[in-house]
């Protein structure tokens, strides 16, 4: 079991989320994570360049799931949950 810890930014995408309609399959995702970040389904994706080393999944067709793994304390840090557009 891992702990799941939030970026500024992860917590201001919550609200867009809610928006959206999209806060129970951000929930469930965080849920599928917090038991084990590279389980799948859903399918994940390393980041490159910027982001390398972070793991993005999808929300939805336009959302993204960003988040690293730090595995030495078990601890999966939320970068963001928007758009890949504004990643």
């Amino acid at each position: 079991m891992y702990e799941i810890v939030y970026t500024k930014k992860a917590v201001k995408d919550i609200l867009l989320l809610k928006a959206a309609k999209l806060d129970e399959k951000a929930k469930a995702l965080i849920e599928l994570i917090r038991e084990d970040p590279y389980k799948t389904p859903p399918r994940y994706e390393t980041l490159r360049g910027d982001m390398a080393g972070a793991i993005s999944r999808r929300i939805n067709i336009k959302h993204r799931f960003v988040y690293e793994v730090q595995e030495e304390i078990k601890t999966v840090k939320i970068i963001s949950m928007c758009s890949r557009y504004d990643i």
